[in-house]
């Protein structure tokens, strides 16, 4: 079983970036009292982590490119808005949602979802997640601040936060604090993982595996936090649907879909030939959490401002 790593894509610029911008708000004086206590908090975050380099994306590669003041400027932005709206509920964890790839053609638009952990070991809020080690076949479990989280070459700063009935939340946040026990985490990565594949696990696979584990095992017993194929069954009991992506077999052979860190063969001959994938989405886990009434509370941020409504997923 693999340990948490502490950081990830942490390069030095996007620290000393991100650090600056926080020091430049907080002497400013822009920022009110518990705006200036979550900036020490996150400032800090990111500057230990940048101790301890990890090269991980969300099923992307990894490229030495140094971020710029703008978009260090706009992560640190946006881990302030959500640390702020994270301090507002007494709630120990909570889901946060990101755009890390653009998904539009699957209709789709978060790409990748995290766990956040109030007073983890790694710093005030944590985020907890699954990450692809640079496009290779293989993942790792990352701890990151929010700075580092929102700072990993997104497409935008869309962000969106789940809160979940507070019993719930409090048990997600025990198990999570507890890893890597009961990690249910599968080294070899695969971006379209089938749901519920012993062979391969990817981000949005591993959260559901991790909720079904943390949520739905009754008290004293061990069984879904020791097998992954029993935890996703207990999802699927649960209410959990997988979402389904369209991927032509015109398009895996000649678009170039071949790489280390996708394995269609994960799939049955007969999904292959007719290109219609289930996978596990942000969408899929957060309509799960809706439908089955394990939703307490969401907000949501589009084009740098909190949505009066919540927008597609």
């Amino acid at each position: 079983m693999n340990s948490l790593r502490m950081g990830a894509t942490s390069m030095s610029a996007i620290c000393k970036n991100s650090f600056s911008f926080l020091v430049r708000t907080f002497v400013a004086g822009r920022m009110p009292a518990a705006g200036r206590r979550l900036a020490i908090t996150l400032g800090v975050a990111v500057v230990v982590s940048g101790l301890l380099p990890a090269q991980g994306r969300a099923g992307t590669r990894c490229e030495n490119a140094t971020i710029s003041p703008q978009s260090a400027a706009a992560a640190a932005q946006t881990a302030l808005t959500v640390a702020a709206a994270l301090e507002q509920r007494d709630a120990p964890a909570a889901l946060v949602a990101r755009v890390g790839t653009d998904l539009s053609a699957q209709g789709l638009v978060y790409s990748h979802v995290g766990f956040v952990v109030r007073d983890h070991p790694a710093g005030r809020w944590t985020a907890v997640h699954l990450l692809n080690e640079c496009g290779s076949d293989r993942s790792n479990l990352y701890t990151q601040g929010l700075v580092n989280f929102f700072a990993d070459d997104l497409v935008n700063q869309d962000a969106r936060i789940v809160w979940l009935r507070p019993e719930q939340a409090q048990r997600l946040a025990d198990y999570l604090r507890a890893l890597p026990r009961g990690a249910l985490h599968q080294p070899r990565y695969n971006l379209i993982a089938r749901p519920g594949s012993a062979d391969y696990q990817n981000s949005t696979a591993w959260v559901v595996e991790m909720l079904a584990a943390s949520l739905l095992e009754p008290a004293g017993q061990h069984r879904l936090s020791s097998n992954r194929r029993d935890a996703y069954r207990a999802a699927e009991h649960d209410g959990f649907r997988p979402d389904r992506i369209y991927i032509p077999y015109s398009k895996r052979v000649l678009g170039g879909l071949f790489s280390a860190n996708v394995a269609f063969t994960d799939h049955p001959i007969g999904t292959r030939l007719a290109g219609d994938y289930p996978v596990v989405t942000v969408r899929s886990i957060i309509e799960y959490l809706e439908r089955s009434g394990h939703v307490d509370a969401q907000r949501e941020w589009r084009n740098g401002r909190v949505a009066t409504r919540l927008g597609a997923l």
